[in-house]
């Protein structure tokens, strides 16, 4: 019984103590991400900075919380930092939080 209560408490506690917030803060978009505008197109087609570009097969979009996203949660232009592959193609995407895209606006 006491194996019980202790996993009920720490399943009602641990969600309140880390938020989404806390988790956006621990990830790291790599310095060499660039700044873009991002929409879903179709598929795998999306929209960067208004020219049609193909997502890489295996890309991740995080958005602000930093859960992986599927490109069609990308409805209207959204501004990110993104990374490409070997072929050009979009492999790594970050849908920025207010405060990112506050500091990607100061430095273009």
């Amino acid at each position: 019984m006491p194996n019980r209560l202790a996993a009920f408490v720490l399943a009602a506690v641990l969600p309140a103590a880390v938020s989404t917030t806390a988790l956006a803060q621990l990830r790291t978009i790599p310095p060499d991400a660039r700044l873009g505008t991002l929409r879903h197109v179709q598929e795998m087609d999306v929209s960067l900075d208004g020219a049609t570009e193909r997502l890489a097969p295996g890309a991740q979009i995080r958005d602000a919380g930093n859960r992986i996203v599927l490109p069609m949660a990308l409805t209207s232009p959204t501004l990110v930092k993104y990374r490409r592959d070997g072929e050009g193609r979009l492999r790594q995407v970050w849908i920025l939080t207010p405060e990112e895209a506050a500091q990607g606006e100061e430095r273009k």
